[in-house]
């Protein structure tokens, strides 16, 4: 039997939902932690979270190539229908992750730590809502796809 027609180990099967539960999981926290802040607490929470939040990385990076890797593994190289979409959302997320969310957080992180709450950080901030929120938004797409996979609904 050729491998690309061969099922994927249970391992990958295991693997990929935890792995982006927690990647989901992760970016939904920081997102939500960040907001809580801004909306009801003191400067000194605000700093507490944006600087936890490249921390977070530790958990995160791993967390998405994982996914990613496994992902990859169990479409076996589905071009088309529910894998194809859910790919290019991925490589919208980590372009995103990697061109503006990272580096958001970075500089956010260090404007905070420094107590510098000023409008390139107001900017920013704004910035890395929305584009976690698209993130956040694409991940919970690709979440709803692959149940309708596993569940045997490839379209």
């Amino acid at each position: 039997m050729k491998a690309a027609l061969m099922k994927p180990a249970a391992p990958i099967r295991r693997v990929h939902p935890i792995a982006g539960t927690i990647a989901l999981l992760t970016i939904a926290s920081f997102w939500l932690a960040t907001v809580a802040a801004e909306i009801w607490g003191s400067a000194a929470t605000v700093t507490l979270v944006k600087t936890a939040i490249p921390w977070g990385f530790l958990l995160l990076v791993p967390a998405l190539a994982a996914t990613g890797g496994s992902g990859m593994a169990l479409a076996q190289g589905g071009r088309s229908g529910l894998p194809a979409r859910k790919r290019r959302r991925m490589a919208i997320i980590a372009a995103n992750g990697m061109l503006v969310l990272i580096p958001s957080a970075l500089f956010l992180a260090a404007r905070a730590g420094a107590g510098r709450f000023d409008t390139g950080f107001v900017l920013v901030q704004a910035i890395e809502l929305v584009a976690g929120a698209v993130n956040l938004t694409l991940l919970c797409l690709n979440l709803r796809d692959g149940i309708r996979m596993v569940r045997g609904r490839v379209a």
